[in-house]
């Protein structure tokens, strides 16, 4: 069975300009050439997967419900321009604000928890996979996860 060569995408900053928890459909907006790009990705035969931080969620700045609302309405946006995503993987955990048990959980950047999630659930060749990040604790998640090919954009 072949393995799948992934295309690993923050959220905030990479796919949307990142304004501090963005969860309303108005105050989204793509980052310049994001859309081409990820384009550009698949016709290079990469599946595109979306690995986010949103720890809003658990500081009560927004609900779950209101990240998939607004995930959805990225996500249909997105296809009117020929971009699938495969999957998103989220986490909606912070140390601070949540309960004891998830407030050090395996899924929070720079943990690799949820690259791994995604690495077994698709059969993924980690190493013609990329990771595209813009900060650290991105780039560091992916190479916990083995991604060797790692894209810190500002």
């Amino acid at each position: 069975m072949n393995k799948n060569k992934v295309a690993f995408l923050d959220r905030d900053g990479v796919i949307n300009e990142d304004f501090g928890y963005v969860h309303l459909w108005q105050n989204f907006k793509f980052c310049d050439g994001v859309i081409d790009g990820m384009i550009n990705l698949m016709n290079l035969d990469f599946k595109l997967i979306i690995i986010t931080n949103q720890s809003g969620i658990d500081r009560g700045l927004f609900s779950e419900y209101q990240y998939f609302k607004m995930t959805n309405l990225m996500l249909n946006h997105l296809k009117k321009f020929g971009v699938e995503i495969t999957d998103i993987f989220y986490c909606p955990h912070h140390p601070n604000f949540s309960n004891k048990y998830f407030s050090n959980c395996n899924c929070r950047k720079p943990k690799p928890g949820l690259f791994i999630k995604a690495i077994k659930k698709y059969n993924i060749n980690i190493n013609e996979s990329i990771s595209i990040g813009d900060s650290e604790r991105d780039l560091i998640a992916s190479k916990l996860a083995g991604i060797k090919k790692r894209y810190l954009i500002r």
